[in-house]
């Protein structure tokens, strides 16, 4: 089972040493693709010296922050070229702790698609604001309103893809750019008929750094899933 885990940064030089330690203490049969959306901090040029170091890692530069989405397809279209059958999407920040990777791959051969879930048994959150918590819940039981389907954490940013049904999906035309980018590939997977699982996952939020979220990021999701919803009731009705 070859499989790439796809990180995409913008200015984490504070995170991004652990966070690849980590990954590998864990999985050391993973590789790793740093999608860097040319940090001011100096990221890339971290990630460049850590690629140096281990012919696990490789870089993927970009001209400039594109949005979360955008890099992710970036990097499914550099691990079609290099043959893999899995893709692993993973904050850079220690959100998702590596420990909890092999859970997800476990189950990799007889789904699509697998979250790494917060709302299932025995997922939680750790350190995140009530805000924030609320947030992400309302969220999620909106998306479930609007979209249908019984996945819990359709926001998660913490799953893995088989790269043999991705390639089946239409990458060109998703739009998303922001964390409404998890949203729409979930739904998309569903809609293709895609087999998905969720498993438990510790959250906890970043230590060094501060968030990528903001309100045009929620906006964004908001219309998108509202957008969705309104064109799957046309298509009951």
């Amino acid at each position: 089972m070859k499989v790439l885990v796809i990180m995409p940064t913008y200015n984490e030089a504070g995170n991004i040493h652990k966070s690849v330690d980590q990954l590998f203490e864990f999985n050391k049969n993973v590789e790793l693709l740093i999608v860097d959306d040319a940090s001011p901090d100096g990221t890339g040029k971290l990630a460049d010296d850590l690629a140096k170091k281990d012919k696990r890692i490789s870089v993927l530069h970009r001209q400039g922050k594109e949005g979360l989405g955008a890099a992710y397809i970036a990097g499914f279209n550099w691990a079609f070229g290099k043959g893999f059958d899995y893709v692993v999407e993973m904050d850079a920040d220690g959100s998702h702790r590596a420990v909890d990777l092999p859970k997800l791959l476990e189950v990799c051969p007889s789904n699509d698609l697998v979250i790494g879930s917060r709302y299932v048994k025995g997922g939680q959150t750790v350190n995140w604001p009530l805000h924030r918590q609320w947030l992400s819940r309302g969220g999620n039981i909106y998306a479930r309103l609007m979209l249908g389907g019984k996945l819990n954490d359709m926001t998660a940013g913490f799953r893995v893809f088989d790269c043999s049904f991705l390639k089946k999906l239409d990458l060109k035309s998703i739009n998303a750019r922001g964390y409404s980018f998890q949203i729409e590939m979930a739904y998309r997977t569903l809609r293709a008929g895609g087999r998905a699982a969720e498993v438990p996952i510790t959250f906890v939020e970043r230590e060094i750094g501060t968030s990528k979220m903001s309100s045009n990021i929620v906006v964004e999701a908001l219309l998108l899933m509202t957008k969705f919803g309104i064109q799957r009731l046309l298509r009951i009705s």
